[in-house]
């Protein structure tokens, strides 16, 4: 039995990296300068990394510290899944939080969290800020529109900016209940992974935390968004885009296919009036893929048609293949 928090929580952190070193460290050295009260363990998932990760790793000797090493490089979603089995397993925790190697808490986010009244939750969304103070914009939390009459018409009204919270809410000194989240300082309780289980591995990259948060909420779960706990994501370089270009092609994927699935399982009855909107917008964006459109197309047809189905059993370097891909993969986890 480990021992308890000064607060009666036991707090384990899940930490998924891939060939990101420099970032890993960073963040490493953050969460083991919280003391044991705050952050009983800290669990890191290496996804076959092969820049020195593991062999500087294995020269931590902090006993707080727990590694796993993927056999594969099994994205995101793989590398989430087992951090979080293996952080219940070794450390029985009340509660567990989930975070990029690239991100990381604040130096006083987890005080903040000990600090919250948490019996009307089962987890808590921080706000993510960019290193220079800015909003992360990839990790604001939102409200199914689909679900709430104002949000609904906001959303008709200014799209994705209707859904997603803005820096009021940011400002404001209370919670706020929302629905999709993502897994930068996502805080879930022990009652959370009971009702919504462990993300879904072979999602490998993309929106698996929002379908993870959103079927919380359809299990009976609480997310509250919780401004004053406070984390900074180093993404400021994200280069999974550029333009409007998928780089490498191969993600264009996971991210069309995965986000199908988020969309149905957010709009239910409405999903397929949504299909007829989306899918013609995403065609055109092989505008931006000048010398590879015919291999666009193939990967985009091939995922709204494994969206629309829930086709998720692909293997990984099939998609490489579809996209004329030949090199290690270089996935963001």
């Amino acid at each position: 039995m480990t021992e308890q928090d000064t607060d009666g929580r036991r707090l384990v952190a899940v930490v998924v990296t891939h060939d990101r070193l420099a970032q890993l460290q960073v963040t490493l050295s953050r969460l083991l300068q919280s003391p044991k009260g705050q952050l009983q363990g800290v669990v890191v998932v290496d996804n076959q990394s092969s820049d020195g990760t593991a062999d500087w790793l294995a020269a931590q000797a902090d006993p707080r510290l727990t590694v796993h090493r993927s056999v594969t490089n099994r994205g995101g979603a793989g590398g989430f899944e087992a951090g979080m089995r293996l952080a219940m397993d070794r450390f029985d925790p009340d509660w567990l939080v989930v975070m990029d190697d690239d991100a990381r808490p604040q130096p006083e986010a987890l005080a903040a969290f000990h600090a919250l009244d948490l019996d009307a939750c089962e987890a808590v969304s921080a706000a993510v800020y960019f290193p220079t103070g800015q909003i992360c914009d990839m990790n604001r939390p939102s409200r199914n529109p689909f679900w709430h009459g104002q949000e609904f018409l906001r959303t008709l009204r200014h799209g994705r900016g209707g859904f997603h919270l803005g820096p009021a809410h940011y400002e404001a000194g209370q919670g706020l209940e929302v629905d999709v989240t993502s897994f930068v300082g996502f805080f879930i309780s022990r009652r959370g992974v009971e009702l919504a289980g462990y993300p879904d591995p072979s999602l490998f990259l993309y929106a698996d935390d929002g379908l993870y948060t959103l079927r919380l909420r359809q299990a009976g779960g609480r997310i509250l968004f919780q401004p004053k706990v406070r984390f900074e994501h180093d993404c400021s370089t994200f280069g999974a885009r550029q333009r409007g270009r998928f780089q490498p092609l191969w993600k264009v994927y996971y991210y069309h296919r995965n986000l199908l699935m988020l969309y149905r399982l957010a709009a239910g009855w409405l999903f397929v009036p949504v299909l007829l909107i989306i899918v013609p917008k995403w065609l055109l964006k092989a505008r931006a893929h000048d010398g590879e459109r015919a291999r666009f197309m193939g990967l985009m047809l091939r995922a709204v048609r494994d969206g629309i189905l829930a086709r998720t059993g692909v293997e990984h370097a099939v998609v490489r293949r579809w996209a004329g891909s030949s090199n290690v993969s270089r996935a963001k986890h």
